[in-house]
């Protein structure tokens, strides 16, 4: 399965789209109520299909009629996500995880609306008939495979995209086959860091971008800007729609602009570090990270070089080339281990970026010990031996 994303051109037209997607934002908002009152008075949620039924009944009634121009595979698509998260709540409940039961969502906020077999049709060109009406969007690379499913999204911004699900299988760029001849050979291992994004084992280190920290200034900005315009209280109408004055509405969507460029940004680099990593090498060892206990030290930081993101995207991309990527346990002290002699300094503190071995006096860097270290422990856990720290 492969998925395509494109933009939507902006127009008129969009307004039929986003009041569709209002529309299911109404129906999963009467469809959490319900669920809410049955599980207090029964003590269990209403399954899908007796949730569809239901749908269909209302649908009959003048107050509902309105639904029924919303696709009815989209309306099922919605009973099927309160179900899943149902299902999940009480599953961790049981095994006695915390787990939040389906929240509430905000017309304004609500995302998507998805459509699988009918209702959508891809035409020529770069249009597609969603319903009675045809669109453009920005086709920029052509659809291999048979649609399957299509999803309408809205981001903070308001612009529309479209989001193509296929049956195509992209073939695996197997570099280990005879032939090819373009295996490198390389083993490193990596440390994940704050001031430099990767230090690895071999000497390659990437520097941190920090691209929400260089556009900080600009996020203070037009912060300042969106919290002095006005709430438009004049108007009871609009306070009891959460809405405020059409300054207020242009200074958010200037802050919301700005929030996507950082993350097209950081999106960027990790696709483009993870694509540099895995051409370079046959096998990449990493430590498994701690994200809570890292954000509740550095908060923002952690967050803006969103480590977790760029390991699922190296996770993918060295799946599709045929690299490994190892990862060792959390709890090893990569860094408090003397990658010369072997010596554990337990007196090592977070504010250590050079320390010396108190058994060889050998002077490391923090962060190119601890890569080191990964690099033989992950050799290590391959072979199943213990490898020698010389």
């Amino acid at each position: 399965m492969k998925t395509y994303k494109f933009k939507m051109y902006s127009g008129h037209g969009n307004k039929a789209l986003h009041k569709t997607i209002e529309g299911h934002a109404h129906i999963w908002n009467h469809c959490i109520a319900l669920q809410r009152r049955y599980y207090a008075i029964y003590g269990k949620f209403i399954s899908k299909f007796r949730l569809i039924n239901h749908i269909s009944k209302l649908k009959k009634l003048s107050r509902f009629a309105h639904w029924n121009q919303l696709p009815s595979q989209a309306i099922q698509d919605v009973a099927a996500r309160i179900d899943k998260g149902y299902k999940k709540m009480f599953k961790d409940r049981a095994a006695g995880k915390k787990c939040g039961r389906p929240r509430f969502k905000p017309r304004r906020k609500y995302k998507s609306f998805t459509l699988t077999r009918a209702g959508w049709k891809l035409l020529s060109d770069n249009r597609i008939r969603i319903g009675k009406w045809v669109y453009r969007y920005f086709k920029s690379r052509e659809i291999q495979g048979t649609p399957k499913r299509c999803t309408v999204k809205r981001d903070a911004l308001g612009d529309i995209y479209i989001c193509v699900l296929t049956d195509y299988e992209e073939p695996d760029q197997n570099r280990a086959m005879p032939g090819l001849g373009t295996d490198t050979g390389n083993i490193a291992g990596f440390d994940f860091g704050l001031k430099r994004y990767l230090t690895g084992s071999d000497g390659n280190d990437i520097e941190s971008p920090l691209f929400f920290k260089r556009s900080l200034n600009a996020i203070k900005r037009f912060s300042r800007k969106h919290s002095t315009k006005r709430t438009c209280p004049v108007r009871a109408e609009t306070r009891r729609n959460g809405k405020g004055s059409k300054n207020r509405e242009r200074a958010r969507l200037d802050l919301a602009r700005k929030h996507r460029r950082i993350a097209n940004q950081r999106e960027d680099f990790h696709w483009k570090l993870a694509h540099d990593l895995t051409d370079r090498y046959d096998e990449i060892r990493l430590e498994d990270l701690n994200l809570k206990g890292m954000k509740a030290l550095w908060g923002r930081k952690v967050s803006d070089l969103g480590f977790a993101d760029f390991i699922k995207k190296l996770v993918y991309i060295a799946s599709k080339k045929s690299v490994k990527v190892k990862f060792i346990d959390r709890w090893y002290p990569s860094s408090k281990t003397c990658s010369v002699c072997g010596a554990v300094n337990e007196a090592l503190n977070l504010r250590d970026r050079t320390w010396q071995c108190p058994c060889c006096h050998t002077q490391l860097d923090r962060d190119r010990n601890a890569a080191i270290n990964i690099y033989r422990v992950g050799a290590s856990t391959l072979s199943g031996e213990v490898v020698s720290s010389r």
